[in-house]
């Protein structure tokens, strides 16, 4: 199946646990969560002590993507905070192994992110180790922008690799994410759909999710000889 990971960036912060409440009704699989420094990405959103006060509302996995320099520092704290999963970006990391072994040992799920100019190839050595890889499908910091069109035939050629390295890593992807984007990005072996603005900005948040998994499920269909991994 495909996963369905709201991103909280465009929610109300000012009653961000009934907009958290109302995605658990709406049927969302995952919370994920875009923590910014100001710094990696020219935004700033939150850190961990509203990660923390999420985990006491919801059940759902806080899927935790760090857009910050040195994450290494801050691993456990998030992880502390409620995290489920924590994903990294590979161009914030100076020893990337050292720092995907680091999330391991915390018990959180690993993942890698990649920004839309950075080589699939950077990832090449570490496939075996990760649990997920999140390709960004715009350039990361801001919510509502565009999906770039090549993104798709990057997602094809991820899930080629991971095929051919007997990798059961998902691939995630974050950016532009619509009921026209989710099916293309599917069909190229997306597995996971991280939305914010087209989940938030619907009239009904049920409308929205149901709309991007039947996307999802139409591009499963799409996919020649694939089929749906689990974690």
């Amino acid at each position: 199946m495909v996963r369905i990971a709201p991103s909280i960036l465009t929610s109300d912060f000012a009653r961000l646990d009934k907009e958290v409440h109302a995605l658990e009704e709406a049927g969302a699989d995952w919370i994920h969560l875009d923590v910014m420094d100001g710094h990696f990405v020219p935004n700033l959103t939150f850190g961990p002590p509203v990660i923390a006060a999420l985990r006491k509302v919801t059940r759902l996995p806080l899927d935790t993507h760090l857009m910050i320099e040195d994450p290494d520092q801050w691993i456990e704290t998030y992880r502390e905070a409620g995290a489920d999963g924590i994903t990294v970006h590979a161009e914030a990391c100076r020893h990337l192994h050292r720092t995907i072994h680091h999330i391991r040992e915390t018990g959180a799920r690993v993942g890698v992110s990649l920004n839309p100019a950075t080589p699939l190839s950077t990832l090449e050595e570490v496939l075996s180790d990760v649990d997920l890889v999140l390709i960004m499908t715009v350039n990361p910091g801001f919510g509502g922008q565009t999906f770039i069109p090549g993104s798709v035939a990057r997602i094809s050629r991820l899930a080629q690799t991971l095929r051919g390295v007997q990798s059961d890593a998902l691939i995630q992807v974050d950016g532009g994410i619509d009921g026209e984007t989710a099916r293309a990005v599917v069909a190229a072996g997306a597995d996971v759909l991280v939305a914010g603005n087209y989940v938030f900005s619907a009239r009904s948040m049920t409308d929205a999710i149901e709309a991007l998994r039947r996307a999802g499920t139409e591009g499963l269909k799409q996919r020649p000889g694939s089929s749906s991994k689990v974690v």
